[in-house]
């Protein structure tokens, strides 16, 4: 684990892994584990579950320190752009083509601040 935060509506897990680690396994196991805790905790009186599916991309050695700085301050970054906003730009401006049907179902609610 090199660096984790989220906002009420996304997390980010920035780790380093073998190229052997079946990404989708770990997502799952990741899930189910935070959806377990989180009910178990009673940390919400609402309905909780993680949506399907994820993101994820791949990192130069040399952006380490730039990714942590980014993920550490979401909060921050978040008050500029919703999550669907900043998704959609990181998608653009590194060229990864995408089909609209297979994005994330966004919940657009402003600046998620909490």
């Amino acid at each position: 684990m090199l660096a984790i935060n989220g906002l009420m509506d996304h997390i980010h897990i920035f780790i380093e892994m073998k190229p052997d680690c079946n990404l989708s396994a770990l997502v799952r196991e990741i899930k189910k584990s935070s959806n377990k805790f989180i009910k178990e905790k009673g940390f919400t009186r609402l309905a909780f579950s993680c949506q399907e599916g994820f993101g994820a991309f791949s990192y130069h050695q040399n952006m380490i320190d730039i990714v942590v700085k980014y993920i550490l301050n979401q909060k921050e970054h978040h008050r500029k752009k919703t999550f669907r906003e900043g998704y959609l730009k990181f998608l653009e401006e590194y060229d990864v083509s995408f089909d609209e049907r297979y994005l994330f179902s966004f919940h657009d609610i402003g600046s998620m601040e909490t």
